[in-house]
């Protein structure tokens, strides 16, 4: 027979639905024991600060552009002249302005992509912005993106890709210490960064300085990746730093958007390393892992990283957008959501139309959490407060009357570690109860888990822990009826 304990259950009558009225009840019914905040130790691997505040983050921006927008490409060959480079009408005050309309919290911009251009006057090569038509050689993309981010409230961060086709010197001794001093101005010089970008593509064909051959470096020790790595501690040391095995959050597995639906924020750190062949564990990251490297769900809305107007047409719609967000944010995991900016140096209107519209409409789904102020501390609205649930327990929560639901949000609070490996939804619809009808694995939760369903009548509702690894903090309980 299955063990179930109900932790406490709470009609609401209609005069004390909401506000300061269900509070004071709550705190005469509850038992003084629940009124203060429960001590559960800690369950490692944990989040640091900077990477639970990254995750609370939930959906930011990527931009790419740069001479391969101008030259029609994806994957520029590193033998393309400056001179392409000379966007008409560059605004970043405009991709801001998009990026906050569409509910992003920041930007991580591809100051140099694998084609070795760099989008801010470095000093260390001519292949850059300062030997560019635009601005007669003054410009400086980063600069002028991290101003337009403090002045609407973004979050900033860069992308430096370690593979250069350009480099002559790329597979010598000389590069490792060449891409140092580089990431140094990038650190250094356009103040806070919340990330910092390594890409996983390493090695390969390029010009290399005329020579037009491959080369091939050994991904794991050729960058001198700890250095890489002390270096952005040292001046950045809140940025997380994104690659395959993180250290500070790690690659999806896919350029889809879309997250495992068994999700563990860990990974045993010492095994993955940049271009890891095995996506499939990074999907879903390491059960049994040492440390905590959430996985970022990187996406582009069109179907290449950089502009091509034959793309126009093929713009990702609101719908797509939607059910990508249910698949990456709803599945412990970020949306990074990628901007290719035209030619002009703005984003299409396209794009920036659907991003908002898809903004608006996960606004409008998740508008009306039926569960608010139903019960304890997990539905309260408060991510730093949560209820205690041992394994084989269930938590009820009863509504005042039959209410639609079609999406039900669970939280745990991932600072104290996150904990459940699986658990069951059922709803009493008045009369009996039964099984929430999603085709989704209800496995892990961690920082946020969203399910979506046919709309139910829901009289109560049951969340029963079947397997953890210690007891289950949940921090939010929330139901809603998507239209």
């Amino acid at each position: 027979m299955r063990k179930t304990q109900t932790i406490f259950t709470l009609p609401v009558s209609p005069l004390l639905r909401e506000g300061l009225g269900v509070r004071l009840l709550l705190l005469l019914l509850l038992p003084a024991a629940l009124q203060a905040q429960p001590s559960i130790e800690p369950c490692p691997p944990l989040p640091s600060p900077a990477q639970v505040a990254w995750q609370q983050m939930e959906t930011y921006a990527f931009v790419h552009f740069g001479l391969n927008t101008f030259t029609d490409q994806e994957w520029g060959y590193g033998d393309v002249s400056p001179e392409k480079f000379n966007p008409t009408d560059l605004d970043c005050e405009q991709w801001a302005e998009t990026f906050v309309k569409a509910g992003m919290k920041g930007v991580i911009l591809t100051a140099k992509h694998h084609d070795g251009f760099c989008l801010w006057p470095t000093r260390y090569t001519d292949y850059s912005i300062r030997n560019t038509p635009y601005r007669d050689g003054k410009g400086d993309l980063v600069g002028q993106l991290a101003e337009a981010c403090r002045k609407h409230g973004l979050r900033m961060g860069v992308y430096l890709s370690p593979w250069d086709r350009h480099q002559a010197f790329y597979g010598t001794a000389l590069y490792p210490s060449y891409y140092l001093m580089q990431m140094e101005e990038l650190l250094t010089q356009y103040g806070d960064l919340f990330e910092v970008w390594l890409d996983g593509a390493n090695g390969g064909n390029g010009w290399y300085g005329g020579a037009r051959e491959e080369r091939r470096i050994d991904r794991r020790t050729y960058y001198n990746l700890p250095a890489v790595y002390d270096l952005i501690r040292k001046h950045q040391p809140q940025a997380l730093i994104f690659s395959d095995g993180g250290p500070g959050c790690r690659w999806t597995g896919n350029e889809k958007g879309v997250a495992g639906e068994t999700n563990w924020a860990f990974l045993r750190i010492a095994e993955v390393y940049p271009g890891y062949p095995n996506a499939g564990e990074l999907n879903v990251g390491h059960a049994d892992g040492d440390t905590w490297v959430a996985s970022e769900c990187d996406v582009s809305i069109r179907p290449g990283w950089f502009y091509h107007a034959k793309e126009d047409s093929r713009v990702k719609t609101p719908d797509e957008l939607t059910d990508i967000y249910y698949r990456s944010v709803g599945r412990n995991s970020t949306m990074l959501l990628n901007f290719p900016v035209d030619r002009r140096g703005r984003i299409h209107p396209t794009d920036s139309a659907n991003a908002v519209a898809f903004r608006q409409r996960i606004q409008r789904e998740l508008a009306h959490n039926v569960l608010l102020h139903r019960g304890g501390a997990e539905t309260d609205g408060d991510f730093a407060t949560y209820t205690p649930i041992e394994t084989g327990q269930s938590l009820e929560l009863k509504l005042p009357r039959r209410t639609s639901v079609n999406r039900l949000l669970l939280q745990e609070y991932i600072p104290l570690g996150q904990r459940v490996g699986q658990f069951r939804v059922e709803y009493h619809d008045g009369h009996r109860w039964l099984s929430l009808p999603t085709d989704e694995q209800t496995t892990t939760i961690g920082y946020k888990r969203i399910l979506r369903f046919p709309t139910v009548q829901v009289r109560r509702l049951r969340l029963t822990i079947i397997k953890a690894r210690a007891t289950t903090c949940l921090s939010e309980m929330a139901a809603y009826e998507a239209r």
